[in-house]
């Protein structure tokens, strides 16, 4: 082997060993802050079919309002963060979408057991 390919090889090695690795994603889709989103979103919508259930009488209404109350806030936290003062993501707006529909269902699950079947509703 000629002297010029060993030291070819050797500095590719060389810049190889010292270059940085890719960057690691700053967003990750099982980030902790994902959690946050998830569980404030499905509270906050499990809360408001709660408090909608004060004075709306169909379920689908108490839906509607607690997954919109969680979907306004989640969608007003990630504009306030697109304007600078955070960082604005997709992600964890998906997570607050899915932790919504979790509060929604859990909400109405709830709702359907305590009180009974939801035959009664379609009489309304």
């Amino acid at each position: 082997m000629e002297l010029r390919t060993v030291a070819g090889l050797a500095v590719c090695l060389a810049v190889l060993g010292i270059s940085r690795p890719a960057a690691a994603d700053d967003d990750p889709w099982w980030g902790r802050d994902k959690a946050l989103h998830f569980g404030v979103s499905a509270g906050l919508a499990a809360g408001g079919y709660g408090v909608s259930s004060l004075f709306l009488e169909p379920r689908w209404q108490r839906a509607a309002l607690g997954g919109g109350f969680a979907l306004t806030l989640g969608a007003g936290k990630e504009a306030y963060d697109a304007t600078g003062r955070g960082d604005a993501s997709i992600k964890d707006f998906t997570w607050d979408v899915a932790g919504a529909a979790v509060g929604v269902a859990v909400a109405l699950l709830v709702d359907v057991v305590v009180s009974g079947s939801a035959a009664h509703e379609t009489a309304r």
